[in-house]
C-alpha cells in the first residue's frame, strides 16, 4: 500500500527546490499505514505529465500529493483548484517552453477541483504548528499543470489527489536577501517569507493523514 508524493527539480533562478527535496526525504517513510513513494518531476510541460502518469501506473497509489515551490508565499498553500491554462508568465520551463494563454487540454473542463480534503488539511496543519492556508490559485505554470493533469488521470477512480505549494526555505530567503540591492536587508529592507523544510515535510504527511486517516 503506497502513496505518491512528487516535487520538482530546480528551475528559473532557483538553484534548489524544496519540493523535490521533500519528495526525496519522504521516500520510504510510512504515513497513515502507507509507504510513501517520493519522486522528483522534471520542470517541463509534457515530460512532467508523462512521468506522473508512469508513476501512477507503476505504484497504484492510494493517494497523490504533488508539491512545488512558490517563493514569496508566507505559508504552505493547499490548493483548491487547477485551471485549464498554461502560461509561464515569462519564466519558461527547463525545456524552454513558454506558453502564453494556452489550454492544457483543448477538450478538458475549464477547471478541476482537488479531491483532497483541503480545509481539513489546513486545519490539521495549523493544529500541528505548521503555517498553512487554503489557496484558490495554483498559478498557471507547471504546478497548476500537474495538478490539472493528475486529477484528469485519476478521474473516475477513488484515488484522491491534490497539490501543496511551499514557501522558500530560510536558506533561499537569506541568499535572495544578500543578493538584493547590494544587501538592502541590512539597512531595513524586506526579506522573502520562508519555512523550514521539516515543516514542509510535516505538511505533506498531514495531507495524507487527512485523507487516509492518522493511524500508523
Amino acid at each position: 500500500m503506497t502513496v505518491l508524493c512528487t516535487g520538482y527539480e530546480p528551475f528559473g533562478d532557483h538553484e534548489a527546490n524544496p519540493s523535490g527535496e521533500v519528495a526525496e526525504a519522504l521516500d520510504g517513510r510510512t504515513v497513515a499505514g502507507h509507504e510513501v513513494v517520493g519522486r522528483v518531476l522534471p520542470v517541463a510541460f509534457g515530460p512532467a505529465e508523462e512521468r506522473m502518469a508512469d508513476l501512477i501506473d507503476e505504484h497504484d497509489p492510494a493517494a497523490v500529493v504533488a508539491t512545488g515551490l512558490a517563493a514569496g508565499r508566507e505559508a504552505v498553500g493547499v490548493e483548491r483548484v487547477a485551471i485549464n491554462v498554461a502560461d509561464t508568465v515569462g519564466v519558461p520551463d527547463n525545456a524552454g517552453n513558454d506558453p502564453v494563454d494556452d489550454r492544457l487540454d483543448p477538450d478538458g473542463p475549464d477547471a478541476r477541483l482537488s479531491t483532497l480534503p483541503v480545509r481539513e488539511a489546513v486545519e490539521a496543519c495549523l493544529e500541528a504548528g505548521v503555517p498553512a492556508r487554503v489557496s484558490n490559485t495554483a498559478g498557471t505554470h507547471l504546478c497548476n499543470g500537474i495538478l490539472y493533469r493528475t486529477l484528469g488521470l485519476l478521474s473516475g477512480t477513488d484515488v484522491p489527489a491534490g497539490f501543496l505549494h511551499f514557501p522558500a526555505t530560510p536558506e533561499q530567503a537569506a541568499t535572495a536577501a544578500r543578493a538584493a540591492n547590494d544587501g538592502d536587508a541590512a539597512r531595513g529592507g524586506s526579506v522573502t517569507p520562508s519555512l523550514p523544510r521539516s515543516l514542509d515535510e510535516r505538511a505533506v504527511e498531514i495531507a495524507f493523514e487527512a485523507v487516509l486517516g492518522g493511524d500508523e
